[in-house]
């Protein structure tokens, strides 16, 4: 570890050293403050660093009590790193000027260029930085929902580190920072390949390296231990999506009244279809599952929300329920232990929105998208998203793997099984959620 830290201190003086020999060139504003989008997109950047503590609770709470105090201090320790990563590099890799269709440049490195300077939007520079900021780090938060319970805290820690620069970066960039998918013209208003995708395939390919927890394998690892907790979050993270997708208008505008609007019809809709299906499945219709079906909606608004009226808010909400409430089957039937089903919610549900962009876009709400194929655009966009998620899935999958498999050859992944039957908690923080 002492090692790894000296490279990053090592990456940090050559960043500023480079920075000291490059004049800035951001010293004019290039417009007009707009104080109702700033004081808008200030509000939306807090609502979605609320979602990754949320992340936490809605986690931890779904797990035994032993590992409920682990979900919320990984999700303090990846807002640290991916805060680092952003600052220092990340920033400029996923929104600097594009030259490859692959890779942002350097034109932001240690937020160089990056200030109070207005942007197009009306908004500072620098608070369009942070607000995409808080988009990395609850990504990266996704993840440890599916590989729970199960891995070391420093192979989490390098695992992430990794994952966050050569899979969450490199796509954002594709999508937002005027890479080769944008320039396709697929459509992604606020994540549905960038966020969901990404952390949901990673999830599968993950649990396939890292193996069933013990609990699992005893079949008693899908006993949640506190679902207020679980509903408590998941409120949380239905608060925090309206500026994750609000927001994502960069601006205090019609379409971002749109987007928040859409982004309630759907995950209001998805709790209705996600709790009929549930109650003729299983004869009831369980609070879990209601919380789960709020968050399925949610997900599947979320490439779409920008771009679909309510109509089409109303069908993918209810559509999503079905489909995610089909995606997390996915795991008993195949018998991968994906914890807490961030593939078959994120992944699946992620895919089923971005394809459903598709299918219900119109620029009647949006003059910047493209109509959908059932808004008389035919099936042009339609291939464009089936495309995009294609590319994302076996890129976010493929990577994954990879850089699991080498990890594995060179340090433990997993706890010990008496380490596992003790719990993250005392075993990676020395402390209990509970004091029983």
């Amino acid at each position: 570890m002492l090692k790894a830290y000296r490279y990053v201190l090592m990456l940090a003086m050559v960043c500023m050293g480079i920075l000291a020999l490059t004049p800035n060139v951001a010293a004019a504003d290039s417009g007009t403050l707009d104080t109702g989008a700033t004081a808008w997109m200030i509000v939306a950047t807090a609502l979605v660093f609320v979602m990754t503590p949320a992340v936490g609770f809605f986690y931890g709470g779904m797990l035994r009590k032993e590992s409920f105090l682990s979900m919320l201090g990984q999700t303090l320790i990846i807002t640290g790193m991916v805060t680092f990563i952003w600052v220092v590099f990340g920033y400029s890799l996923a929104f600097g000027t594009d030259t490859s269709g692959i890779i942002g440049g350097t034109d932001f490195l240690m937020l160089h260029n990056v200030d109070q300077s207005i942007m197009p939007t009306g908004i500072p520079h620098l608070l369009f930085m942070v607000f995409q900021m808080t988009f990395a780090i609850v990504t990266v938060a996704l993840i440890i929902g599916g590989i729970a319970e199960r891995m070391k805290l420093k192979a989490l820690i390098v695992f992430l580190f990794i994952w966050t620069c050569l899979i969450y970066i490199p796509v954002a960039h594709w999508v937002w920072g005027g890479g080769w998918i944008m320039k396709m013209g697929a459509l992604d208003f606020a994540g549905g390949t960038v966020v969901h995708i990404t952390a949901g395939i990673s999830t599968l390919a993950a649990a396939m390296i890292l193996g069933k927890r013990i609990s699992a394998q005893h079949g008693n690892g899908d006993h949640p231990h506190n679902i207020p907790m679980v509903v408590l979050g998941a409120g949380l993270l239905f608060f925090g999506w309206f500026g994750f997708n609000g927001g994502s208008a960069i601006g205090s505008n019609g379409l971002a009244v749109q987007a928040l609007v859409n982004t309630e019809i759907a995950g209001a809709m998805a709790i209705v279809s996600w709790g009929m299906i549930s109650y003729f499945h299983l004869g009831r219709p369980g609070v879990l599952g209601l919380a789960s079906g709020a968050i399925a909606g949610l997900v599947a608004i979320t490439p779409a929300s920008g771009y679909v009226d309510t109509t089409g808010a109303l069908v993918i909400g209810l559509a999503a329920g079905a489909v995610c409430y089909g995606g997390i089957q996915l795991r008993k039937k195949f018998g991968y232990d994906d914890a807490l089903d961030v593939f078959g919610v994120h992944g699946i549900g992620g895919t089923f929105g971005a394809i459903a962009t598709g299918l219900f876009a119109t620029t009647a709400v949006n003059s910047a998208g493209a109509n959908g194929l059932f808004y008389g655009g035919g099936v042009d966009l339609l291939v464009k998203q089936f495309i995009a998620v294609a590319a994302v899935w076996a890129f976010a999958f493929g990577v994954t793997y990879a850089i699991l498999w080498v990890l594995k050859k060179v340090m433990p992944l997993r706890m010990t099984k008496d380490e596992e039957r003790v719990g993250a908690d005392i075993v990676q923080h020395g402390e209990n959620a509970y004091d029983m």
